[in-house]
């Protein structure tokens, strides 16, 4: 099956691999560039705990005192893999989506404990800063990193010749249809989120 990848190129290799070890063909068509924002300011408090819904988060943070010592939730393997990677020492992924992290925060840490800091690129699929402020906790959003639409020039004759592509996000989806208007006549089993 020919592949296309729209994720980041920064993610693309890895995924291209084991795409080519199951027996597919792989392309990278990245829709959307991770530009790290330079001045992000992380006010210094007494966190009792770190989330993240994106592992480019993880990755572009700036590191304030103390820092790697917090406890960090991930929302999947690829956040907390980021998490791991960067150096956090207390890691574990909860809940695969927002509003699954966000249930396990409820369920497991005490708002009285201190504030959350929500580590995020500037789009997101849920806002877990108010889902979780509405349950009493007290969060403070960093917004590490902007997720930029490109077009890729090719992307329509690899969109003619693909068997599939690999969205990752409504956003995404949305991009996909916007830039290749044919594959909205596509088998709708192939397009998937």
């Amino acid at each position: 099956m020919r592949l296309i990848i729209t994720r980041p190129v920064e993610d693309v290799p890895c995924l291209k691999a084991k795409l080519e070890r199951m027996g597919h063909s792989a392309v990278s068509a990245p829709l959307l560039k991770i530009v790290p924002r330079s001045a992000v300011n992380i006010p210094a408090l007494d966190y009792q705990l770190i989330c993240a819904t994106s592992a480019n988060a993880l990755k572009h943070v700036k590191s304030i005192a103390g820092m790697e010592a917090i406890p960090v939730l991930a929302v999947g393997p690829q956040s907390f893999a980021a998490a791991k990677d960067r150096g956090f020492k207390h890691c574990a992924a909860q809940g695969g989506d927002v509003h699954g992290l966000g249930a396990h925060i409820t369920a497991n840490f005490n708002p009285q404990d201190g504030p959350i800091l929500y580590l995020s690129g500037a789009e997101t699929s849920a806002d877990l800063q108010a889902l979780l402020q509405t349950r009493g906790f007290t969060v403070q959003r960093a917004i590490i990193y902007d997720a930029i639409i490109q077009t890729p020039d090719d992307i329509a004759q690899h969109g003619a010749e693909a068997d599939g592509g690999l969205l990752y996000s409504p956003r995404r989806t949305r991009l996909w249809l916007d830039t290749l208007p044919s594959a909205r006549r596509a088998t709708p089993a192939r397009m998937r989120q």
